[in-house]
């Protein structure tokens, strides 16, 4: 499979300042050390608890907010070592679909001037040539051309999101970053515009970075998962070998909370003890330890390294300590991999 995006050690640190001077007093572990790829056409699903990282990770993948470390490389390019203007050439092959359709539309433009305005950026084609565009990424999510003289007001939820996909198509990228894209929507709209997304997936051989807390939905829409706690990855697989053996106690926690459609098919839940510690002040050693059913002396102590538990397999838990170290860095790459950091940054 040709690799689309690779991210290689991604940090992403806020600091927290008090005081009439701003001084730094803390630091928040938003995003640590996460790796993994993302292949052409194919989707991989990020799920975990809210405050994991989720959506961090997505933003830092865009730039939308900074990282503090590591490597993200779109078609092999590291893209934070880009400076701005570069930086805006390749945005529009990285769109991103918020997870609120109508905080993210300007109700005061009508939808044809909220799908062109990408256009108007990164496009040097007349008013017609733009309205050609718009009605064929209208016409591509599902909705009518005659919609575009209406304002997000007068849609519903679903088609206001429709409109959100809209905008991220006009430019035809090849990555779409989905902040939970569907966690607003009713039940019923929530399975067509994952059935839209699927069907545009195949249409316009899109790569998709989904982001979601449903398992549900993560399970439908994913080729392969990454589960996030805490700021890690703790479990990267392909989404059938996940769901039907889970390697991690936290994601075998997670899976157990999924309800069962059928009444006489049952299923042990996994209560977990505690709640999430404060990613200001992550447990030493393995962060899951204070609520891991499995805990041991080590976990305490020292943080588990990602390993290869299977082929394709990777989990992060010292249960699989006699597994192989995973190098999410290629051993062609190991010389050359550039770093990135702007520590210090600001909330």
């Amino acid at each position: 499979m040709v690799e689309l995006l690779e991210v290689r050690r991604l940090v992403k640190h806020f600091p927290v300042r008090r005081g009439f001077l701003g001084r730094q007093t803390a630091t928040v572990h938003a995003v640590d050390d996460v790796s993994f790829s993302l292949g052409e056409n194919e989707t991989l699903g990020l799920v975990g608890e809210s405050g994991c990282g989720k959506s961090t990770t997505g933003f830092s993948i865009l730039r939308l907010i900074e990282p503090t470390s590591g490597e993200v490389r779109f078609r092999g390019q590291n893209i934070l070592a880009l400076d701005k203007e570069r930086m805006r050439g390749l945005r529009r092959h990285m769109q991103i679909v918020f997870q609120d359709p109508f905080g993210s539309l300007n109700p005061r433009l009508t939808v044809e001037r909220i799908i062109e305005e990408p256009l108007l950026n990164y496009e040097t084609i007349g008013g017609s040539g733009r309205r050609e565009r718009v009605a064929e990424a209208l016409e591509l999510v599902g909705l009518l051309p005659e919609h575009m003289r209406r304002f997000p007001h007068e849609f519903s939820g679903g088609q206001r999101q429709r409109i959100c996909v809209a905008r991220a198509l006009v430019l035809r990228p090849s990555l779409v970053v989905g902040d939970e894209p569907v966690s607003a929507l009713d039940v019923s709209v929530r399975a067509q515009v994952l059935n839209l997304m699927v069907k545009l997936q195949r249409r316009l051989n899109l790569s998709y970075l989904f982001i979601s807390h449903d398992l549900a939905v993560i399970r439908y829409v994913s080729h392969r998962v990454g589960v996030m706690y805490l700021g890690q990855i703790v479990e990267l697989a392909e989404a059938k070998t996940l769901y039907a053996r889970p390697l991690h106690p936290y994601t075998r926690a997670l899976l157990s909370a999924v309800p069962v459609p059928d009444p006489r098919r049952g299923r042990t839940r996994i209560l977990l003890k505690g709640d999430v510690p404060s990613p200001m002040n992550p447990p030493a050693g393995c962060r899951f330890h204070p609520r891991c059913p499995e805990m041991m002396p080590p976990c305490r102590e020292h943080p588990p390294l990602m390993r290869i538990a299977a082929a394709g397999h990777i989990v992060r838990c010292h249960l699989y300590d006699g597994g192989e170290p995973w190098n999410p860095i290629p051993a062609a790459c190991n010389g050359s991999a550039a770093q990135h950091s702007t520590a210090g940054g600001t909330l």
